[in-house]
């Protein structure tokens, strides 16, 4: 682990002239500001820099705005877009008066869930392993004013450009669907697959694999093999800003929205977590799947808290447009070993019992990951904590079961408005150990209504005209 010491060996070698401070904002956008490499002293490490908090949705009043920025340095890496020579560093959150830690630091939420994990004797360690995907565009063009709402799309790859005068169009345009696998030239997305891919190794991460993910217009998906879950929150970070930098270097530009195509798949986070205690996985047993009775218990507690669970993991309305009942988004609230439309999934890919774990598979990439995975891990610990048994599995086809057999399978919620009320209702378990605060879960819920719920149902949908306007 990279000491502070290493860090200023590693800027003296590298001939670094700027350090780079960044943290995770309430709803889940980095921030950054930067100074000369020379105010990076020692102290630093310990003091902090300061900032005003005030300025940051969801954090401070603008009475006691001063905040400090203090950096860590196990976090550094050289940044492998700006042209200045420019060290990067993750920072922690901290009230210049008190020094505590601010509550309202989403990175500090995964630190108190890692902590409190430990301190329970359930497991020492819980690895996450998300499957992010996302859409690389060409053109993207919206706004939102009292008298006009659209937006419009365009990507070489579209669906929609098989008859575009592309001078010359060369077709190998991907049918709707149909863009989970093709080799290159209808994928046309490999080589900056690659890049982001190799940038990311260079920056640390340990990338499993990248391809094209099912829908037409640049889906892609790229995999970080598992990590605990501090480590995990912070790689997810550094991932959407590599996906996004690398995009914007082909004059591309990339989007973690949950469904910003109609008709066509959205883009989840199927989440993988395990908990394990010294080299003990124990997630693996005798028992369905391969599963242990803690496992069974997490499933339990993942399923029993998923309407709240949804209000940090799928966190925007536009999430609630891909978990749509009828389709593949994975609506239906009860386990399976091979079933990928029930919200939990356990991959039988591996015999081995170090590679059991679970899959959820209902959170987007949209979510703000040091508060999605703590409050999946606390509902898994709940689970087992409490014993909280989920029922028998659903292997069989949802599509193919009668209404009356489908309508005793639990839902997700159908907005996120249902999902921050049923947050409101069940939070007790993200309060212990001062994980989430009872201001943390306050001021999501009121953020998230007063800014998104409350805004989109303000404004009218062009779609509206389509239906109404002739009324």
């Amino acid at each position: 682990m990279m000491t502070p010491q290493d860090v200023l060996a590693l800027c003296r070698e590298r001939g670094v002239k700027a350090v780079d401070l960044r943290f995770m904002d309430f709803p889940g956008l980095w921030q950054h500001f930067t100074i000369p490499v020379s105010k990076l002293e020692m102290e630093v490490f310990e003091d902090g820099l300061g900032f005003d908090g005030s300025s940051i949705r969801g954090w401070q009043a603008i009475n006691e705005s001063d905040m400090l920025l203090v950096p860590q340095a196990e976090t550094a890496i050289i940044d492998p877009f700006v042209q200045l020579p420019t060290l990067s560093m993750i920072c922690n959150i901290q009230d210049p008066i008190t020094r505590e830690d601010y509550s309202r630091d989403p990175r500090n939420v995964a630190r108190k869930a890692v902590n409190y994990l430990k301190s329970t004797g359930v497991a020492d360690t819980c690895y996450i392993g998300p499957e992010a995907e996302f859409f690389i565009f060409d053109d993207i063009r919206f706004d939102q004013t009292p008298n006009c709402g659209f937006f419009f799309i365009d990507s070489a790859e579209g669906e929609w450009n098989r008859g575009t005068d592309e001078g010359p169009n060369l077709g190998y345009k991907l049918r709707h669907k149909e863009g989970y696998f093709p080799v290159p030239p209808a994928d046309q997305l490999m080589d900056i697959r690659n890049e982001m891919m190799q940038t990311m190794i260079d920056c640390g991460m340990d990338v499993e694999a990248q391809h094209h993910e099912v829908a037409t217009a640049g889906q892609s998906e790229i995999d970080l093999r598992f990590n605990d879950l501090l480590t995990m929150a912070d790689n997810m970070c550094m991932y959407k800003y590599i996906v996004k930098n690398v995009a914007r270097r082909h004059g591309k530009t990339v989007t973690f929205m949950p469904k910003p195509l109609f008709s066509d798949n959205g883009s989840g986070m199927h989440t993988h977590i395990s908990f394990w205690k010294g080299d003990h996985p124990l997630f693996a047993g005798n028992g369905y799947a391969g599963l242990s009775d803690e496992a069974i218990y997490a499933i339990g507690g993942i399923l029993a808290h998923a309407p709240a669970l949804l209000a940090f993991a799928c966190p925007t309305t536009n999430s609630y447009k891909r978990l749509v009942p009828g389709f593949e988004a994975p609506v239906n609230l009860a386990y399976s070993q091979r079933n990928r439309s029930a919200a939990c999934r356990i991959p039988m890919y591996s015999p081995s019992p170090k590679a059991k774990r679970i899959e959820f598979r209902c959170p987007d990439p949209s979510s703000n990951p040091y508060l999605a995975f703590s409050a999946l891990m606390m509902a898994a610990l709940d689970g087992i904590q409490n014993k909280i048994h989920p029922g028998d599995p659903l292997d069989k086809d949802i599509y193919d079961l009668e209404p009356e057999e489908l309508a005793k399978v639990p839902t997700t919620p159908g907005s996120l408005g249902e999902a921050l009320d049923a947050l409101a209702k069940d939070h007790e378990f993200l309060l212990r150990g001062d994980v989430f605060t009872q201001d943390v879960i306050n001021t999501w819920i009121w953020y998230k209504k007063k800014n998104e719920v409350q805004a989109l149902a303000l404004r009218p949908h062009p779609y509206e005209f389509c239906l109404y306007y002739d009324i």
